[in-house]
């Protein structure tokens, strides 16, 4: 069970979260999304856990709980086609194409 934790403490650290998860059984992954300029925490993250129940217990248990003095928000993770816009559109653009019909 893949599953989506947000409001992170931008210091906690993947082994912190692992830690957190790991009391309501295995973690096979934690991965901490980072700003790839920068290096910093984007303040979410997602843990992989192999049973569906534990992972479901842990959400039940972990979500609204306090980690460094910030309350998780803690979910099913859906898969990423169903987070996107309109089948993988991203949306915004706009502007770039030059029009000589302007004015």
């Amino acid at each position: 069970m893949n599953i989506f934790v947000a409001s992170l403490d931008f210091g906690v650290q993947e082994d912190e979260l692992r830690g957190a998860f790991e009391s309501f059984g295995e973690v096979s992954s934690v991965k901490i999304v980072t700003d790839r300029e920068t290096g910093r925490s984007k303040g979410f993250g997602f843990v992989e856990m192999p049973s569906d129940d534990e992972g479901n217990q842990a959400i039940e248990a972990l979500n609204g709980s306090s980690l460094r003095g910030r309350d998780m928000a803690v979910k099913v993770a859906r898969p990423q086609s169903e987070r996107s816009n309109g089948g993988g559109y991203r949306g915004g653009g706009g502007g770039g194409g030059f029009r000589r019909d302007r004015y």
